[in-house]
């Protein structure tokens, strides 16, 4: 599709609303909008966009992980991908945290063969992953999420690793955009929750090395791309390329004002922007 085609296509995945949708009773005018005393965050990457349009015009905003979709539509980081999600209308909110690339100087064939993971394994699904392979051959887990755990690993430490783990947490796997912009390759099952970076649309063993849920063929599906670095590295090429379509920034800024505009619009109200 052309560029026109894409931003269209865009709008209308993160905003799937249809025309005369009520708000939520707890929706608020834009002038009303005040910083919260937690997860500011949210405030400043949702605000950055809000002051384009008229202050009356009223929304509601769910900060935090949100894994449920809400009865009303509302503003939101992440959303499941199955089902009906239309009322979870998607802002890339966080983005200092989750939309971070990188540049990866060390080519594909010169990284070690393992998989690596840090992460403090707290979530069940975590957990069960951990237990199960931190002592193979093939995987190098740690628990380690700080700076000051002894088997704490920068971005930079992950990348002589020719495969990351990319297991989601309590919603989307945060490291995912910067291991896509990376030389290396996310493994994880198919995501059940998407931000901005349209997850959804990610296909297995193209943009990403899948494994199944219950994580049983993690051992088989390595083997195969080290076996077969043709195939590992046409995955690293189509990441690459996935991520590059995130990088224009007045593109994602032209694309967030439509998702608003949409928003405002489709729940009755009337804009001018």
């Amino acid at each position: 599709m052309d560029e026109s085609e894409w931003i269209r296509f865009r709008i209308n995945y993160y905003n799937k609303l249809s025309p005369q949708q009520s708000l939520s009773d707890q929706a608020i005018q834009i002038k009303n909008y005040k910083m919260p005393e937690k997860i500011r965050v949210y405030y400043f990457d949702s605000k950055e966009y809000l002051d384009y349009f008229d202050q009356r015009l009223k929304f509601q905003i769910l900060p935090g992980d949100i894994i449920d979709i809400p009865d009303k539509p509302a503003l939101v980081k992440s959303r499941p991908i199955a089902g009906d999600n239309a009322n979870s209308v998607l802002l890339n909110l966080d983005k200092s945290r989750h939309f971070n690339f990188i540049t990866d100087h060390v080519a594909f064939q010169k990284k070690k063969n393992a998989l690596v993971g840090r992460s403090e394994f707290a979530q069940v699904h975590r957990e069960r992953f951990f237990q199960k392979y931190y002592n193979h051959p093939l995987c190098d887990l740690k628990r380690a999420f700080k700076s000051s755990d002894p088997d704490y690993l920068s971005i930079t430490g992950h990348l002589s690793y020719k495969f990351i783990l990319a297991l989601e947490g309590n919603d989307v796997a945060t490291n995912l955009k910067w291991i896509m912009s990376s030389n290396s390759i996310a493994v994880m099952p198919m995501p059940q929750y998407e931000t901005w970076f349209m997850e959804g649309t990610l296909l297995p063993d193209h943009h990403f090395i899948c494994i199944k849920s219950d994580y049983s063929d993690l051992e088989e599906k390595l083997q195969y791309y080290i076996n077969h670095p043709e195939a590992a590295e046409a995955i690293v090429k189509q990441a690459n390329a996935y991520v590059k379509l995130f990088l224009d920034q007045a593109q994602e800024e032209l694309v967030s004002l439509h998702v608003l505009k949409k928003y405002f619009i489709s729940t009755g109200q009337v804009v001018n922007l």
